[in-house]
């Protein structure tokens, strides 16, 4: 049994790109676009917290890829838990394979045993390999010693958490391209009085696009209180 490929649109949305990535650490987003196009075939390990913009990263990669016509593939591994042997065996013959959420399988024996298959393969095919997860390698709860020594062997790289000054540059850029007019002030009472955890304030941005292009407003500080408000009664 074979994960279904999500669509492009769904894989890599445009909202995620390295050139909308805040805080990256020195040199990572160079070092990514170099592997996307095949300059460099370097494996990467990326490690940081929930929000941290590990996806984000691996579906920038994926994208750059792509568009110079190489052939990636991005898997999110919570989605392939208790077969992904069959999962990964769909990617064969790719050339960068995102594989985000480690911890998603460790502790699974068949699927550590699976993936250090494949990683293996992997590398003798020449085939350019991205990890993500919450924590480095000797942090993760594996059971299987060789997998643990063959990720820590990938160039490690930590995210930090952002701050709130690193939300604040996310929903402005995401704000930005959407052509949304949000001003300081509504970001600031964002940042206040809604969960920071970043995924769930873009998805809350997206769900301001639609309610402000259906009543034909910009988004104030009025009108985000009336619609959190119109949110908290349902």
């Amino acid at each position: 049994m074979s994960v279904p490929q999500l669509p492009l649109a769904l894989r890599y949305p445009p909202d995620q790109r390295f050139e909308s990535y805040v805080a990256a650490p020195d040199g990572l987003v160079a070092q990514l676009q170099a592997i996307a196009v095949g300059q460099l075939a370097d494996w990467i390990y990326l490690a940081g917290p929930a929000g941290s913009g590990k996806t984000h990263l691996a579906l920038s990669l994926c994208a750059a890829a792509e568009q110079v016509a190489r052939a990636p593939a991005y898997l999110p591994l919570q989605a392939a838990t208790g077969r992904l042997r069959d999962a990964l065996e769909a990617f064969e013959g790719r050339e960068v394979v995102a594989l985000d959420g480690l911890e998603a399988i460790a502790g699974n024996r068949d699927d550590e045993v699976a993936l250090f298959d494949f990683h293996n393969r992997a590398r003798a095919a020449g085939i350019t390999l991205l990890y993500t997860a919450r924590a480095m390698p000797d942090r993760l709860e594996l059971v299987l010693p060789d997998l643990r020594s063959r990720l820590s062997q990938c160039i490690r790289f930590t995210l930090p958490s952002l701050d709130d000054v690193g939300r604040a540059a996310v929903l402005r850029d995401r704000a930005q391209r959407r052509g949304l007019a949000l001003d300081d002030a509504a970001i600031d009472w964002l940042l206040i009085h809604t969960d920071r955890e970043l995924t769930g304030l873009v998805a809350l941005l997206d769900r301001l696009d639609r309610e402000s292009l259906a009543a034909q407003r910009r988004i104030t500080v009025p009108f985000l209180r009336r619609v959190l408000d119109d949110a908290g009664r349902r």
